[in-house]
C-alpha cells in the first residue's frame, strides 16, 4: 500500500515529507522487528521516546516514519500531532478496516469486564453468532483462544486481531476496554454498535494521580463518535451520576426500582445465583446462574442487556446465561477432592477484595482463610485498605506476594500489615506464595474456604523484572500430591 494511502484517514493535521507515492508492506512501532519496508512509528512514551530509535529502524530497512516531529533521516516521513491516536487509523487501513465488517460491542469499568464478556460471548453464540473476543484473560476466535497480553492490546495488535476475526467470519466483537487503553487512544476510529460501563471503584491511582481522573479516563468511552448506544450500571452511584451528567439516552440495568433491565428474586448460594431477570414491559423468564455472588448477576444483566441494545431474543439471553459454569481466574472453585474448598480470585483492588469475600462469606460453614497479596510499582494507598478489609471479613489471613515487580516484598506485605493490624483478625505473613499456599492447604479443616485472590487466570510471578512460571490451579495440585505422598 503507498505512504500516502495508508495514512489518508489520519484526523487532523498530517503532512508527508518525501515520496508519499512509496510502497509500505508493514507497520512496526517495535524497533527491534522492523523489517525492509515497514512504516516505523515512532510514539512517545511515559519512559521512552520511540523516536529515538528511528535511526535503528531506518538501518533495519523501514521505508517510511510517523513521527510527531520531523527528523534528519533519509526516509519519507509523516508528522501528525497525535501518533498513538495515528497508529490507530494507519493500523486499520493497513488491514482494510476491519472493525467495519463487524458489530463491535465494548465493555469498561474496574471490575466486572471479563466476567461480562465471557457471559456475553455465550449469549451471543447461542443466537447463532460467531463471535470474537479481545480481553484480559485471552482474546478468541469462535473457539480458538489466543493468550492475552493487555487487556486491550496496542492498536497496530489490536488491527491485526481484528482482521484475523473478520477473515474468519466473525459476526461481531467483544472488546474488554481498559482505562489505560482509553488514557493511550488504542481505540481511536474505531465506532462501537454498544458501549457498557460496569462499575467504578478504586484502582490504577499509580496512573491516574486522583479517581476525578480515572473516572473522566473512563468516561471518554461514551463519547458519540466512539459508541453508538450506552448501556450502564445504575447501581453505581458514580457511573449514574456521570451518566446523567453526559445526558445521552442510556440502558439502564439494575436490581434496584427503576432500572430498565433489572434481576430481583435474587437468591445466592455456593454454586450459583438464581433471579428473575425482566426488560420492562418487554419480557420477564427465570435464571438459573451458574456463577456465584451478587456482583455475578450484575455481571449478567449487563451482558443481557447489551443483548437487548443488539434485539437478541430473550430465550438465547437466558440460555446463554445459563450455559457458562465457569469464568477462569473468577471465583473459581478447584477441583481438590479435600473436604474443605479452594476458591481462586483475581480480586487485587480493596473493592473487588471485599465483593470476594462478602460473596464466599454467605456459603461458608466454617471459617474463611484469605490468601492475598498487592502488586508492586502500582497505586501504594490501597495496600492497608485491602489489609483492613480482610482483616475485617476474613477468619484467617495469610498475607504473601502477588507481583511485586521491582519493589521490595517486604515492603508492600509490611503496608498490606499496617491494615489489618487494628482488626484483631489473626494473620500470618508469608512472602513466598507457593510456601504460603501450602501453609493454608495445611490449615484448612473440614467446611472451610481458602480464598486464594490476586492472581487468578495468571500463569506468572513477577520478581525483580523477571516473570517466572506460576499458575496456580497447577501449584495447588502439585502441594496436595505432596501433601498425600
Amino acid at each position: 500500500m503507498k505512504l500516502k494511502e495508508l495514512v489518508g484517514t489520519i484526523p487532523g493535521s498530517v503532512r508527508i515529507a518525501g515520496d508519499g507515492d512509496i510502497e509500505i508492506s508493514n507497520v512496526c512501532a517495535d524497533s527491534r522487528r522492523v523489517q525492509k519496508g515497514d512504516l516505523f512509528i515512532c510514539t512517545p512514551g511515559m519512559r521512552m521516546d520511540a523516536h529515538r530509535f528511528a535511526p535503528q529502524a531506518v538501518e533495519s530497512g523501514a521505508a517510511a516514519l510517523l513521527v510527531e516531529r520531523e527528523l534528519p533521516l533519509p526516509v519519507p516521513q509523516v508528522i501528525v500531532e497525535d501518533a498513538r491516536s495515528a497508529t490507530s487509523y494507519v493500523a486499520a487501513q493497513f488491514h482494510g478496516n476491519p472493525a467495519k465488517r463487524m458489530r463491535m460491542l465494548g465493555i469498561t469499568g474496574t471490575k466486572g469486564k471479563t466476567t461480562t464478556s465471557f457471559l456475553l460471548k455465550s449469549i451471543l453464540e447461542e443466537a447463532g453468532m460467531k463471535v470474537g473476543l479481545i480481553g484480559t484473560v485471552c482474546s478468541m476466535i469462535g473457539e480458538e483462544t489466543i493468550p492475552a497480553k493487555l487487556t486491550t492490546p496496542d492498536p497496530i495488535e489490536t488491527q491485526e486481531m481484528l482482521a484475523r476475526m473478520a477473515d474468519a467470519g466473525c459476526d461481531c466483537v467483544i472488546m474488554e476496554v481498559s482505562a489505560h487503553a482509553l488514557a493511550f487512544n488504542r481505540l481511536a476510529g474505531i465506532e462501537l454498535e454498544v458501549g457498557a460501563f460496569s462499575n467504578f471503584s478504586q484502582d490504577h491511582l499509580d496512573f491516574f494521580d486522583t479517581m476525578d481522573s480515572y473516572f473522566d479516563c473512563k468516561m471518554r468511552f461514551f463519547d458519540p463518535a466512539v459508541t453508538r448506544k450506552i448501556i450502564y450500571n445504575a447501581d453505581d452511584d458514580r457511573v449514574a451520576s456521570g451518566m446523567r451528567a453526559l445526558g445521552r439516552e442510556a440502558l439502564r440495568i439494575g436490581i434496584r426500582e427503576g432500572s430498565d433491565v433489572y434481576a430481583n428474586d435474587i437468591e445466592i448460594n455456593e454454586r450459583g445465583s438464581s433471579f428473575l431477570m425482566s426488560w420492562h414491559k418487554h419480557f420477564r423468564t427465570a435464571v438459573a446462574l451458574k456463577l456465584a455472588g451478587i456482583f455475578n448477576v450484575y455481571n449478567a444483566l449487563l451482558a443481557a442487556g447489551i443483548c437487548v441494545c443488539m434485539d437478541v431474543h430473550e430465550e438465547a439471553i437466558r440460555r446463554g446465561l445459563e450455559d457458562v459454569r465457569a469464568v477462569p481466574g473468577r471465583i473459581e472453585l478447584l477441583e481438590t477432592n479435600t473436604p474443605y474448598r479452594v476458591i481462586l480470585d483475581y480480586a487485587h483492588s480493596p473493592d473487588s477484595l471485599e465483593n470476594i469475600l462478602r460473596a464466599v462469606r454467605q456459603t461458608t460453614k466454617g471459617r474463611m482463610i484469605a490468601l492475598f497479596g498487592c502488586g508492586g510499582n502500582r497505586d501504594t494507598a490501597k495496600r492497608p485498605l485491602m489489609g483492613a478489609i480482610a482483616g475485617e471479613l476474613a477468619d484467617y489471613c495469610i498475607l504473601t506476594s502477588d507481583n511485586p515487580r521491582n519493589e521490595e516484598p517486604m515492603a508492600i506485605l509490611d503496608a498490606i500489615e499496617e491494615g489489618i493490624k487494628g482488626t484483631g483478625c489473626e494473620y500470618v505473613v508469608i512472602e513466598n506464595r507457593r510456601e504460603a499456599i501450602r501453609y493454608a492447604l495445611k490449615k484448612a479443616e473440614p467446611s472451610d474456604v481458602i480464598v486464594l485472590a490476586g492472581k487468578g487466570h495468571e500463569t506468572y510471578q513477577e520478581i525483580k523484572g523477571v516473570r517466572y512460571p506460576f499458575n496456580e490451579k497447577i501449584v495447588v495440585a502439585e502441594l496436595l500430591k505432596e501433601m498425600l505422598d
